[in-house]
């Protein structure tokens, strides 16, 4: 079947995953991987298609292929739940698959929000990351967190951006960033990377300098710097539970 499949995985994402349908409502097919949410989720979902499956979570990767296996049309486009489509990037995209072209897949910008406010420096814009993709070319790394596409094939790039709404706020990025730095802290230990006290010491704030400083953070203000230090933060949590995986090994 030709067109696009617009694929999304949730999990208790009432919050959001309306915004996200409405955004792609004109798609050819929506499909939904649902780890068994408990809350309206799915009821939500169920205005927008009847492709709903249901999986325990495997991991941001595996759960993400799984939607692509269900996908019937030629193209796929991955949206996460707290993500939206704007009129201009639909234009484009429409314009985009009805022309002949040799392009496999393509790196779509994303305008990244923290607390309502778009993140202009620090490395939050313009996030490409490839989201639009034929489904026999591309494939998600089945990682635990950070997951991407494997293109097997030629990428072009798109200008409109895409939404991201990402944290509310600092209470919002703490309960996350305990999750996602044990994930990658996971990660790190099944590739057998190894972490020394040098990596504790000074990641951390290299990660706060290149934020801040090398990457202008300080031009999105006070919350550049907050993010700049968050993130600081978020590194060494991640190291130091790595340290903490081999030490319990």
């Amino acid at each position: 079947m030709k067109g696009l499949t617009v694929t999304v995985i949730t999990y208790n994402e009432e919050e959001n995953i309306r915004a996200s349908l409405e955004s792609v409502k004109w798609a050819d097919e929506i499909v939904i991987i649902d780890s068994y949410s408990n809350d309206n989720t799915v009821k939500i979902c169920k205005e927008y298609t009847e492709k709903i499956f249901f999986n325990e979570w495997l991991g941001f990767g595996l759960q993400k292929n799984l939607c692509i296996d269900k996908a019937s049309c030629d193209w796929i486009l991955n949206l996460d739940a707290d993500e939206r489509i704007t009129s201009e990037l639909r234009e484009e995209i429409a314009d985009t698959l009805s022309q002949e072209n040799s392009v496999d897949g393509y790196y779509i910008p994303r305008k990244n929000f923290f607390d309502k406010k778009w993140i202009r420096y620090g490395g939050w814009y313009p996030d490409y990351n490839l989201r639009l993709f034929k489904k026999n070319k591309g494939r998600f790394k089945e990682r635990q967190v950070h997951e991407k596409i494997d293109l097997n094939g030629k990428a072009g790039y798109l200008k409109n951006p895409l939404e991201h709404h990402t944290y509310k706020n600092i209470t919002d990025f703490l309960k996350r960033m305990n999750k996602y730095s044990t994930l990658s802290a996971e990660e790190l230990y099944k590739n057998k990377k190894k972490v020394s006290y040098l990596d504790i010491m000074f990641r951390p704030p290299f990660t706060f300098l290149k934020m801040y400083i090398l990457k202008r953070g300080f031009l999105d203000g006070y919350l550049g710097f907050l993010l700049a230090l968050l993130y600081s933060f978020y590194t060494f949590a991640k190291y130091i539970k790595l340290k903490e995986l081999y030490e319990n090994a």
